[in-house]
């Protein structure tokens, strides 16, 4: 099955940059060491209202960025996040393309769902913005595809807010691994469980809610155009025209640490299974698990949104021919020998057993966004770069779509190497 063209999956969504933003692409400004980073929050909503808070944080006690201008299509959000940061009425914006087209943003922070991702992106990458995207990177593999080859070419700084990929103790395990500690990689395992009565993204809905204050159009997108539904405006993640479920909300953040330990790259093969057995208000399965095969080792995932699992079964572990090492918490690595291995292991490591504690810097969603900043400065990759993003997604979206057609699916790229030279990286995906 080749991908459709660019044309049919974006469907109704905004085509070009007006010429305000095309100025600003061609006069992005070069941010010095010392120079205050000015950031824009397109969607300020759950997650992106977080962000407002944890960067005014930082804006605040560092000195070092400034929060210049927000945009939503919900007007409770806007207000709110106006007396929040302290902004004045012409830095709060409805379009999001008048907030891209402001020479006083140098980056701005994606935070609205999941359909509307890959859009916001683009436009902001050919305004000249960097850009800091709330994972999971976009809706589809294929947008994924494009806008890392797009994140190349225009030589822009794109962060993916999987903010596990800065967590400090995650470095060291792939330190560990590489210095042969578990022997070769052969799988790895690892679950994200919530359990409530009325089900997950169940959020509150505001009484003020109404079509007088939500744009229902510009929120649906490229999605199919369906009457105003507050339920589905509110708890998006529910339906599969906006959201991935559990697979992009929640197995993204297992497999982007995992990934990093045993390295970046492409899946060979994907499956996954799963159902709705307990929330029936929904379109998205409350229970799923899938297996991603990549050349040289498997990944196993499994979630409910119906049940939380013992703290011990949820641990993400990596099992290798000789030891087993496992992640407790987020400070704690245990390595586990193999029984075949224990005396070699006990000579080399003094014990049955090594247990290593790393002190954590800061919380993983500092970490995350302080190393945008500082790639913003440099022009480095940062942690989560388009191309990691892309891997990611890779794995994850055909998760999705090997549930939805009950079919395994194979991923198939020309070439598995990074964006680099002219940037093209030709892939397809089909059944199994």
């Amino acid at each position: 099955m080749a991908f459709h063209s660019r044309r049919e999956f974006l469907g109704g969504a905004t085509a070009a940059l007006g010429a305000n933003a095309l100025a600003a692409a061609s006069s992005s400004r070069v941010i010095g060491a010392n120079d205050r980073i000015n950031i824009g929050i397109i969607g300020v909503g759950g997650m992106g209202f977080s962000h407002v808070r944890l960067l005014k944080s930082h804006a605040d006690n560092t000195k070092t960025i400034q929060l210049t201008a927000v945009s939503d299509i919900y007007t409770k959000r806007k207000q709110r996040a106006k007396d929040y940061i302290g902004l004045a009425d012409n830095r709060v914006h409805h379009d999001y393309q008048e907030l891209l087209a402001r020479p006083d943003v140098d980056g701005v922070f994606i935070a609205t769902p999941d359909h509307w991702h890959f859009r916001m992106a683009m436009d902001a990458l050919d305004a000249g913005k960097d850009v800091y995207l709330q994972k999971p990177m976009t809706y589809t593999v294929e947008q994924a595809r494009d806008l890392a080859a797009h994140v190349a070419k225009t030589g822009r700084v794109l962060q993916v807010g999987s903010q596990f990929a800065s967590e400090t103790v995650y470095f060291k395990a792939r330190e560990m691994v590489r210095q042969g500690i578990i022997g070769t990689p052969l799988f790895a395992q690892a679950t994200y469980s919530r359990n409530s009565f009325h089900g997950e993204w169940d959020y509150a809905i505001d009484p003020e809610g109404t079509p007088e204050n939500i744009d229902w159009k510009r929120f649906l997108g490229s999605a199919p155009n369906l009457p105003f539904n507050q339920d589905r405006f509110f708890r998006w993640r529910k339906y599969w025209d906006y959201s991935g479920g559990i697979s992009t909300d929640l197995l993204y953040h297992r497999l982007t640490p995992l990934l990093m330990v045993l390295g970046p790259q492409f899946p060979a093969r994907v499956s996954a299974n799963g159902g709705i057995f307990v929330h029936k208000d929904r379109e998205v399965p409350d229970t799923f698990s899938t297996c991603v095969e990549y050349p040289k080792f498997q990944v196993v995932m499994s979630a409910s949104t119906a049940a939380s699992a013992p703290v011990r079964l949820t641990s993400p572990a990596i099992i290798g021919h000789e030891a087993t090492m496992e992640f407790v918490g987020n400070t704690e690595i245990l390595i586990t020998p193999e029984k075949i291995f224990a005396k070699k292991f006990a000579e080399n490591h003094g014990g049955p057993e090594l247990r290593v504690y790393v002190e954590p810097r800061a919380s993983m969603d500092q970490m995350h966004a302080e190393n945008f900043f500082d790639c913003m400065r440099s022009r480095e990759k940062p942690n989560l770069d388009a191309q990691f993003g892309y891997q990611l997604m890779a794995a994850i979206g055909l998760g999705v779509k090997a549930y939805r057609e009950g079919a395994q699916m194979n991923f198939m790229p020309t070439k598995r190497d990074s964006y680099e030279g002219d940037g093209k990286n030709v892939d397809e995906t089909q059944p199994a």
